[in-house]
């Protein structure tokens, strides 16, 4: 029968792990703090700001961007699980007790994971709009919302998993080096699960480049055709590079290192780049908000009228004048070409 260790206390796992448990602040614990929380909040204001445009502005109202407001409700999720990380980290993480540290970690893998599972959907029907030459996909209200509930189910699951029964608390000579209560295989299928992710993305995301680019030089060929199209196609190429180049730098390093520690690799200084490579991931959620919605122009000019209304609203300024609910004279082609909206 197996001895587990559900009274023992975090610097007793962080000890049997070998990972370094500090009782004072030393100057990068306050640097890595003071950057998170700054990150954190730039990253829930910001996407804040991207809910608040889907939901007022009748223009959003669509599947693609139900998906955009619920990624950046999940990198929302992120800024507030990160900041409770950061206000329960350094030498205030030998105060805690098991359960809250099973929270913390709990509350980074949902969100993020959450985000992750997001821009696999987002890619989805963005691959899948652009193959039938839509503006917007044909999916259901209904389709979207349970689409939404199952992103966040899969989130809660991996999240919470390790909280209920797959952890080493059981097994100590099975405990990561990062997360001193995970055990070592859970962060190998967590790594291995959106590693496996990022490449569906990367292959979708290349195939949708791929035939922009041939699609552009098939059509610029023919003088004749629709003038939107072509700079449609040329904003969706830009937007495909920006995305992939983001998802490559910020999250491939932070999964190698998980993926490394799972595999208990001895000679890999996997805690020398811990926080970092977090802090990167974390920063993929703010160009997210960036990426997906600044560089919509009707999105920009919601952000803009939004400002602008908290701006003035206590002055003499008046609200009407500012109409968060635009009606824009710009309308969706219906003759089967996009018009200029670059969110992909």
């Amino acid at each position: 029968m197996k001895h587990c260790f559900y009274n023992e206390t975090v610097g007793f796992f962080y000890n049997n792990s070998r990972k370094e448990l500090t009782t004072y602040w030393r100057m990068t614990d306050v640097l890595v703090v003071a950057l998170g929380l700054t990150v954190s909040v730039i990253v829930l204001l910001t996407n804040l700001l991207v809910i608040t445009a889907i939901i007022i502005n009748r223009r959003f109202h669509y599947p693609i961007y139900y998906l955009l407001g619920n990624l950046a409700a999940a990198d929302l999720f992120t800024s507030i699980a990160y900041m409770f990380l950061m206000f329960h980290t350094g030498p205030w993480t030998a105060e805690l007790s098991l359960k809250t540290w099973f929270i913390r970690q709990s509350l980074l893998d949902t969100s993020l994971t959450a985000s992750v599972v997001n821009l696999l959907a987002i890619a989805v029907e963005r691959h899948q709009t652009v193959f039938t030459m839509q503006l917007h996909s044909k999916m259901s209200n209904q389709r979207v919302m349970i689409l939404i509930f199952c992103i966040w189910v899969t989130a809660l699951l991996l999240g919470l998993i390790p909280s209920y029964g797959w952890h080493c608390l059981c097994a100590l000579d099975k405990c990561s080096s990062m997360a001193p209560l995970y055990s070592r295989s859970y962060l190998t299928f967590w790594a291995i699960s959106n590693l496996v992710i990022f490449l569906i993305m990367v292959v979708m995301y290349v195939h949708i480049f791929i035939y922009v680019k041939r699609k552009m030089t098939r059509m610029s060929k023919h003088t004749s055709f629709h003038s939107d199209y072509k700079e449609t196609m040329i904003s969706l190429v830009k937007t495909v590079t920006i995305i992939l180049s983001a998802f490559v730098i910020c999250w491939t390093p932070g999964q190698v290192v998980l993926l490394l520690d799972g595999l208990d690799c001895k000679s890999c200084n996997v805690l020398a780049v811990e926080k970092y490579v977090l802090l990167l991931a974390e920063i993929n959620s703010l160009i997210n908000a960036i990426v997906y919605s600044y560089r919509d122009n009707e999105m920009r000019s919601t952000f803009q009228r939004i400002l602008c209304f908290m701006c003035y609203r206590n002055s003499k300024y008046t609200p009407a004048v500012v109409k968060l609910n635009t009606m824009d004279h710009r309308t969706p082609s219906q003759n089967g070409h996009f018009t200029v909206d670059s969110s992909i």
